[in-house]
């Protein structure tokens, strides 16, 4: 059972699947720790043996007037989880633009003969995040609340109903309408964008389905081998299932093992006859041979005949050093980027956040995406008016031990938006209580914050070895409340260093930060005029609080 649990730890720490949301915003720094304008009900919280040895930061602006409303701590750095995202994309959509489409061309080099082309196909990638896998019929972006890339470690994962493939198909239904039957030749991926950084996940140009392969089981009758499907099916792939169904209330436990080169793909174990269909991933290991095939394949789908063999390494030692004067047989443009950044804020996309750093580098012509650091700190220092020493980071995502956040900085980071022309765009960006991303898996009944709280939630769980027991090395929530008036509200809440005993005071300690939120949005409602008995707020979040995350 430990093992289980400690294997799901890693996702836990990246996506903050809880309620509440959090706040901060800031324009003057308030003073170092102000206990005594938290309330009884705050304090109580903060105040639990849970929390004997842990560290509590709030703070709550009126970002109109500037007035600390709530404070505890708000200059002291807080180890942020996914929290710090919101530095990431924010920089990311002020240096790209939220309209900026990302535009990935493929070229013909060789010469065409009637219909046939002779030499090769190259698609330069772009650093373009979903390539179309995720477009929904109106150009937005699709996505659910637990997101496919957490379905080895999170329960209840889901796929959207999207194609994975379907920008590679648009690309190759556009080089057949160019008049090219054959390529007598080859297709390859230019990878030459950016040097993938070491960082985990790692972004590369290329990306196709989110770099994995999705794996879905469903139960059969008890004994009965299980129903596999998998997506997207590109040689030369292949996947094997051994799982067995078992017995309504059995137990569900799947396991995933691949190949080095992740081409062969096993599964085993078992799935309860009762179980809902159960999701999980492998790598792409090597996404620009995989792209490459896909495409070879698209092309054959779209009537067009490619000479070389369909799977293999990638040659891009053939590429030219330039496309200048190259025909453009075909070109695949991306949902605009602010698109791209309500994904990554609301299922604490991972890859995507540290693909922004990419994204953000390239932008200034590198190659190398530490070079998306320069930019994050430009875009503080000269636009958002935030001292950067604020923040410390080494990520795009939130995941390594020296990221680390202050509640004024980003208290006024979210107050700088609410100065912008893109503030409703920021915000609705955002996980919202009730409703949508990994906030939509909370306060979904009897809740009076539903649909009030717009925020980005952060988790750092690891297993405490010495006491054996859970260490919560961070549970933050940082964003904006909306009063029933629609008065806006920055805030941030956190706490760093609590220990649970087993999985329920884990969620004991998401249910205090969620509370905690709740309280302070109802707070803000009474004091707008709404008058709502704080206590009845309390109640309903509690009652409303679901377990989605189980060992």
């Amino acid at each position: 059972m430990r093992s289980k649990i400690r294997g799901r730890l890693k996702a836990w720490a990246t996506v903050g699947v809880t309620l509440a949301v959090v706040a901060g915003t800031a324009a003057a720094a308030p003073e170092m720790d102000s206990q005594r304008d938290l309330g009884p009900d705050i304090t109580a919280i903060m105040n639990k043996p849970a929390y004997e040895h842990a560290q509590w930061g709030l703070l709550e602006i009126d970002p109109e007037s500037g007035r600390v409303i709530h404070s505890r701590y708000p200059d002291q750095f807080f180890m942020p989880g996914s929290t710090i995202k919101l530095i990431t994309i924010s920089s990311a959509w002020h240096a790209l633009g939220p309209d900026h489409r990302f535009t990935t061309p493929v070229n013909e080099l060789g010469h065409r003969n009637g219909s046939t082309l002779t030499g090769n196909l190259a698609l330069v990638a772009q650093g373009d995040l979903t390539m179309g896998g995720r477009t929904k019929p109106d150009g937005s972006v699709d996505f659910t609340p637990i997101d496919h890339t957490y379905a080895n470690d999170i329960p209840g994962a889901t796929l959207t109903p999207e194609d994975p493939l379907a920008g590679l198909d648009e690309i190759a239904h556009q080089v057949r309408d160019s008049g090219i039957t054959t390529v007598d030749g080859d297709v390859v991926i230019d990878p030459r964008l950016f040097t993938p950084p070491a960082l985990n996940p790692q972004p590369t140009p290329l990306i196709i389905n989110d770099n994995v392969i999705d794996l879905l089981t469903t139960p059969a009758s008890p004994g009965q081998p299980a129903q596999l499907s998998w997506r997207p099916q590109v040689a030369p792939y292949q996947v094997t299932s051994n799982v067995r169904t078992v017995e309504a209330g059995g137990t569900t436990d799947i396991q995933v093992t691949a190949s080095p080169d992740g081409t062969r793909i096993t599964l085993s174990g078992t799935i309860a006859a009762d179980a809902k269909p159960t999701l999980k991933i492998s790598q792409i290991q090597d996404p620009n041979a995989f792209g490459r095939t896909a495409l070879i394949e698209a092309l054959g789908r779209a009537g067009v005949t490619v000479t070389a063999p369909p799977t293999g390494p990638n040659p891009d030692g053939t590429l030219p050093a330039s496309y200048t004067g190259t025909p453009q047989a075909a070109a695949f443009v991306s949902p605009p980027y602010h698109e791209y950044a309500k994904l990554i804020l609301n299922v604490s996309h991972n890859l995507g956040a540290n693909l922004a750093l990419c994204n953000m580098a390239v932008s200034r012509g590198s190659k190398n995406c530490f070079d998306g650091f320069p930019v994050i700190h430009d875009f503080l220092t000269q636009t958002a008016n935030v001292d950067p020493t604020q923040f410390q980071m080494a990520d795009g995502r939130g995941d390594v031990p020296v990221d680390r956040v202050t509640p004024t900085g980003l208290n006024q980071l979210l107050a700088y938006w609410l100065r912008t022309p893109d503030a409703d765009a920021f915000r609705t960006s955002l996980p919202i209580l009730g409703v949508s991303g990994t906030g939509a898996l909370f306060c979904t009944t009897n809740c009076p914050a539903k649909g009030k709280v717009f925020a980005k939630p952060g988790t750092i769980i690891g297993f405490d070895q010495l006491n054996q027991q859970f260490a919560i090395n961070a549970q933050t929530y940082a964003g904006y409340l909306e009063a029933d008036d629609g008065h806006l509200y920055t805030f941030f809440v956190g706490v760093n260093g609590a220990a649970a005993p087993n999985i329920q005071g884990f969620f004991d300690v998401n249910d205090d930060v969620d509370e905690i939120a709740v309280i302070l949005q109802q707070e803000a409602c009474a004091e707008r005029g709404a008058g709502r008995p704080r206590h009845k707020a309390i109640t309903s979040a509690r009652r409303s609080l679901p377990r989605i995350v189980r060992p």
